[in-house]
């Protein structure tokens, strides 16, 4: 009966590796997201599938795809985490009311958001920011989240979300880059010598490439080459030698000024994605919501004035 009992109650952290991997569909992306290495992660979800006597995912050269009886599993038990994450806030907090829990982009998160929030800490001390990192659309309901920086399509009506508001924030200009050294090795004298060479791209931007090299009118072909999650990742690879990326240029700014990296090509292109401050709208009036929305959009008119001035 104890065995029995035990198998029934799996623990906590295994639940939370499992569902994050069947959210974001990658094992890699659920270590980003929970703070932990992807072994761990894949020992957790392994020991679980052990527990259970049931096959969750199936693992491809491919990625990652639930099995039927995994996506019943997922259902079911996303409910249950978010009550738990939500009661855990909770008796965390003594003003529940005056808490923010804000949905992050990991790069656009800690290279551009985090050295500006102080000023808004300053502004609100009533208010308590709680940071999660997520990547893509997700249920704000079942996460326990008020509001998201999200990336999307550039346009009017910006990015597809049911039930949310989306605000436009800010565009990106992108660029190619590399390090200095591989430029050595590799010379660039027009733009289609790029075409020659290992172009990196980001799994969030899969059109990025083309859209760079349509905007100087070059329709060819451009090879499939490493492909990364984050755009860290993709500045640390280009400076390890391993490419080329296209890269939004406010991102790298302390590499570009350091020489880590430079441009490879001197054109410089306003990317078919933007970034945008979305909330659920049932949230729209929630005050902390309304006030960091406000003090986000301040903060981008001065960015955007500081560009000009430079």
């Amino acid at each position: 009966m104890r065995e029995l009992s035990r198998k029934l109650l799996p623990s906590t952290s295994a639940l939370a590796a499992f569902d994050s991997v069947a959210r974001l569909g990658s094992f890699s992306l659920a270590a980003d997201e929970l703070s932990l290495t992807q072994g761990a992660i894949s020992r957790q979800v392994s020991g679980l599938e052990e527990q259970l006597g049931v096959l969750l995912f199936d693992r491809t050269s491919r990625g990652v795809m639930l099995t039927p009886a995994g996506a019943d599993f997922a259902k079911a038990i996303a409910g249950a985490l978010s009550q738990i994450r939500s009661a855990s806030l909770h008796a965390m907090t003594k003003r529940h009311s005056d808490q923010l829990n804000l949905a992050i982009l990991p790069t656009f998160g800690t290279r551009w958001l985090m050295p500006r929030i102080p000023g808004f800490v300053a502004r609100h001390p009533e208010i308590t920011l709680n940071f999660a990192t997520r990547i893509g659309v997700f249920d704000f309901d079942r996460d326990g989240i008020d509001m998201a920086i999200h990336v999307g399509p550039r346009g009017v009506n910006g990015p597809e979300w049911p039930g949310a508001e989306c605000t436009f924030l800010m565009e990106e200009m992108v660029a190619p880059v590399c390090s200095q050294d591989f430029l050595s090795n590799h010379p660039v004298g027009r733009a289609e010598d790029l075409l020659r060479l290992p172009l990196l791209h980001m799994a969030s931007r899969p059109g990025g490439w083309k859209h760079w090299f349509e905007s100087l009118r070059i329709g060819a072909s451009v090879s499939e080459g490493m492909r990364f999650e984050q755009f860290g990742s993709v500045a640390q690879a280009c400076i390890a030698g391993l490419g080329v990326g296209l890269m939004p240029l406010f991102l790298i700014d302390t590499e570009l000024a350091s020489g880590q990296l430079v441009e490879a090509f001197p054109h410089q292109v306003v990317s078919p994605s933007a970034y945008y401050a979305v909330a659920p709208q049932a949230k729209s009036g929630f005050p902390p919501v309304v006030a960091f929305r406000a003090w986000l959009m301040e903060e981008v008119a001065r960015y955007r004035q500081e560009i000009v001035a430079w």
